[in-house]
């Protein structure tokens, strides 16, 4: 095998600083890093506010859900490592059939759904926890469908990128770095801005939320906090899940504030809006837009590294791969982007915390009724069965959002 000149080292060198640079002044300058500006979140005590019964139970069922989680994040990195970084996947991909972009699309595919098979079993087993506990009633059929329906929406969006990635190495195979990253980023602002018109009806229906006094409260809330929405609409989560929530998603014109219906029948008048209020403050800040730029500069600097990484001539060799133009190496960037993604996640999962601790913040002072609040945040633990202690660890590495011990004190603090 004969390895191909790759990329200019130099060139890939100074796409991932510039990107690195620019990533962290946006984060520095967009992302609220002080929780409680003035102030310090501690969370509170959990047998303050729940039933040692209520702890056992959320500490049992969200034990056997993130097991689950781990479980196939660890399935997905060795199938992924086994494939790309040995000869297994690079030769699969190459007994396909037609020219080079064929080969990429079809071998996208036939990764795509080894992974999706390989995660089907602990998959399984964290649905049955669910249906067991009673925060599913969705039946197996209909679960497969979703299932499969998120192996299309993750193919198609994965072949895009590799597509256009091997597409400009080919053309480009000493430049690519730089063009690499510009589309990376531009694909991750297009893909934000497309998802909720695009993907997210193959999941849900969406109705605009009915006349009446929620409707009514929500939108003079949303003048209050001057936040021009055009509507809400009511996702008909209930034929799947019995758990509560709400999303902001899109930017621009696809913006879209989102409840579960679940929730307007789940749980009070009141504590409805307090979770609403929670997704305007999202809007109120552009938080997707922040996230999308956050993610666009993250996916140039990731194309940078990817530039640095594939210099290293035994990675290919071993591989054998002779370059980024070669279609064999799908299977080389899908590990890599998994182990990429595994070591981005406490980043990403910090800046996300942050931004919803602002968006919780922006509730409290909107609707200045932190006793709501509280009674909001016992529910969503309660009905999610979460538990109010996660590992430590786990909460740096997977950790979304705030505990609920931590919500909570920031209601407290600011009483």
């Amino acid at each position: 095998m004969t390895v191909q000149p790759g990329p200019s080292g130099r060139l890939a060198l100074a796409v991932t600083v510039l990107a690195g640079l620019a990533f962290v002044i946006a984060a520095a300058l967009l992302v609220p890093w002080h929780w409680l500006p003035g102030g310090h979140v501690r969370a509170v005590a959990p047998g303050d506010f729940f039933t040692a019964a209520q702890i056992a139970r959320g500490d049992h069922v969200s034990g056997l859900l993130r097991h689950a989680a781990w479980g196939n994040v660890l399935v997905s990195v060795l199938v992924a490592g086994l494939l790309g970084f040995t000869r297994l996947g690079s030769s699969l991909v190459r007994r396909l059939p037609g020219r080079w972009w064929l080969q990429v699309v079809l071998g996208c595919l036939a990764l795509s759904a080894l992974a999706a098979l390989t995660s089907l079993p602990l998959a399984w087993s964290a649905q049955r926890v669910e249906l067991s506990e009673g925060l599913s009633h969705q039946a197996w059929g209909s679960w497969l469908s979703d299932r499969a329906i998120g192996l299309g929406v993750t193919w198609a969006f994965t072949t895009v990128a590799i597509l256009v990635v091997v597409a400009l190495a080919r053309m480009l195979p000493r430049s690519w770095p730089l063009w690499g990253a510009v589309a990376a980023a531009a694909l991750t602002m297009i893909g934000s801005f497309v998802y909720p018109v695009l993907v997210e009806p193959l999941f849900n229906s969406f109705t605009p939320m009915k006349a009446g006094p929620l409707r009514s409260d929500v939108f003079a809330l949303a003048a209050k906090e001057h936040v021009h929405i055009d509507d809400v609409l009511v996702a008909d989560a209930s034929r799947r899940t019995t758990t509560l929530n709400a999303y902001v998603s899109g930017f621009g014109s696809t913006r879209r504030v989102v409840v579960y219906d679940t929730l307007l029948t789940g749980l009070p008048q009141k504590e409805t809006e307090m979770i609403v209020a929670h997704e305007l403050g999202h809007a109120k800040h552009d938080d997707v837009l922040v996230g999308t730029v956050l993610g666009a500069l993250g996916s140039a600097f990731g194309v940078g590294l990817l530039g640095l990484v594939l210099t290293r001539r035994r990675l290919l060799e071993r591989a054998e791969v002779d370059g980024l133009g070669d279609p064999g190496v799908v299977p080389l960037l899908l590990a890599l982007a998994v182990v990429g993604s595994l070591l981005a996640s406490p980043v990403q999962n910090t800046i996300s915390r942050a931004i919803e601790a602002r968006a919780d913040r922006s509730a409290l002072q909107a609707t200045r009724d932190p006793d709501t609040f509280i009674a909001m945040q016992k529910q969503l633990a309660l009905r999610s069965l979460s538990d109010p202690t996660p590992p430590a660890w786990s909460q740096f590495w997977f950790g979304s959002h705030p505990t609920t011990l931590q919500r909570i004190g920031m209601a407290e603090a600011v009483r």
